[in-house]
């Protein structure tokens, strides 16, 4: 068994030599393997990778011309007229053979783009084979999932095992709560501020400056008045500025959105200490609804020793949570589940369709269990403060939020580069957010070839004083 890793900032030196290192060719001056590779394996599997369908912690050359070239929209298009001999010259349309070709060529260049996916939370280390079978069914989960449809083709027993796991995990009991498995982790904050929006009718939306756009997007939806709250240099909400807007608005109920994590820095904003600010200045529970966005760390945080609770033992309304990035999944899919009470006065309003997601999702969480869950996330904490360490040792700059997987550092000045390695960036910075399917013989190769473009190209300069590398770099972080 692998104890749970401590929330403090300590980066644990003795477990990397379990870790097998596999030699690394040399690279070209770009710093990309050459086409004619094989593919490497780099890094050994974690203990508990059982899922890895095509290869995850291999490094798959970069894609050919010739693939590309399949996968051009002159050869993808699909006409509308009736085609002639010299129209469908070159076109795959009708041709099962071309067809095969066109697929063979999109499956290897997933496979090239997948190896080298480091700036988005997405868990590829899966395998759903298993389910392949029912592909075969139009399986979609109409209406309520705990309300009979006269649709027989549905996984509504599936769904309804998802939602309670999820509701185990955030400490709240049958028949006090209600949920389903969502198309994205967006559509579970719609869904949450919708419910905000008809429980307070007359509420102030309050989130931070570096929340998710869906929040504000559903503010729009909804025509919420919404305030948006100063955040630290680390990402997390700037809680004087959040006591003064709700001391302002003390006459209206508040709706607050609680990040546990942020989409850049991997921020996550302290419940507790909203709870406290809303008790002091006296507003009863009644007057504030709370929504907490876990696309990523809501599954994670349970699972880190001495990590703040984020639970319904706690006065909060909503959560959430993302199922194709910390658990893994071919589409995207996610999880919302909040109090029952709150349903009970809109659900006349509301209609929901699921489909093939909800079964993958139950699939997963019976075979990888919680035990396996909790060493994935482990691997992620520790690879990522490995990968800070070897980037701060080489000088540059890079930080780590507490109870995160998120690197934030200073953006490489090469776009090959970027988009090599698919690195998410805002203005002069960037970040790698570290999954189970991230090795440590991943990040060396990474910082390698970093630091070959550090070697070219020199460093990024601050855009401005207040930019967000500046952040990265205040002793305030």
């Amino acid at each position: 068994n692998v104890s749970s890793v401590d929330a403090s900032d300590d980066l644990a030196d003795d477990h990397l030599s379990s870790f097998d290192h596999f030699a690394v060719p040399e690279k070209t001056a770009t710093g990309h393997p050459e086409d004619d590779c094989p593919p490497l394996k780099l890094g050994s599997p974690s203990p508990w990778a059982a899922f890895d369908a095509w290869g995850s912690d291999r490094m798959h050359s970069d894609p050919s011309p010739d693939d590309l070239a399949l996968l051009s929209e002159e050869v993808l298009n699909i006409p509308v007229a009736m085609p002639t001999a010299a129209s469908t010259k070159g076109r795959v349309n009708g041709d099962t053979s071309e067809v095969a070709k066109v697929l063979d060529a999109y499956e290897r260049v997933l496979k090239s783009r997948s190896s080298m996916q480091f700036g988005y939370p997405y868990n590829l280390r899966y395998n759903h084979e298993e389910l392949n079978r029912f592909m075969r069914f139009s399986i979609n989960n109409l209406g309520d999932p705990y309300v009979h449809s006269n649709y027989g083709v549905h996984s509504r027993e599936f769904e309804r095992a998802v939602v309670d796991f999820f509701a185990d995990l955030w400490k709240i009991r049958k028949p006090d709560y209600w949920g389903y498995v969502t198309t994205c982790g967006t559509e579970g904050n719609l869904h949450g501020m919708l419910l905000a929006r008809e429980t307070l009718p007359d509420g102030v939306l309050y989130t931070s400056r570096e929340t998710h756009y869906s929040i504000f997007k559903a503010a729009g939806y909804y025509k919420m008045e919404a305030e948006s709250i100063n955040t630290q240099p680390s990402g997390e909400i700037d809680y004087e500025h959040l006591t003064a807007r709700l001391q302002a608005n003390k006459d209206r109920p508040a709706i607050i959105n609680v990040n546990i994590g942020t989409t850049v820095k991997g921020a996550v904003d302290n419940l507790d200490r909203v709870l406290r600010i809303l008790s002091s200045l006296g507003i009863p529970r009644e007057r504030f609804y709370i929504h907490c966005d876990g696309a990523l760390f809501a599954l994670m945080m349970p699972f880190v020793q001495y990590a703040p609770e984020v639970s319904f033992q706690k006065p909060i309304d909503s959560i959430a949570v993302s199922g194709h990035k910390m658990l893994g999944c071919p589409m995207p899919c996610g999880v919302v589940v909040t109090r029952k009470e709150h349903v009970d006065k809109v659900e006349q309003h509301i209609d929901y369709l699921n489909s093939v997601d909800t079964t993958i999702m139950g699939y997963s969480l019976k075979c990888k269990g919680v035990q396996g869950i909790k060493e994935d996330v482990e691997h992620c904490i520790e690879t990522a403060r490995y990968l800070r360490a070897k980037l701060q040792d080489q000088g540059l700059s890079a930080r780590l939020n507490d109870l995160s997987c998120t690197v934030v550092m200073e953006r490489p000045v090469c776009d090959s580069f970027i988009k090599r390695w698919q690195l998410a960036c805002e203005d002069d910075i960037a970040h790698v957010v570290v999954m189970p399917n991230v090795t440590m013989d991943k990040v060396d190769l990474f910082v390698k070839e970093y630091l070959e473009v550090v070697g070219s190209r020199g460093r990024i300069q601050e855009s401005s004083d207040i930019s967000p590398l500046a952040q990265l770099r205040s002793h305030n972080w």
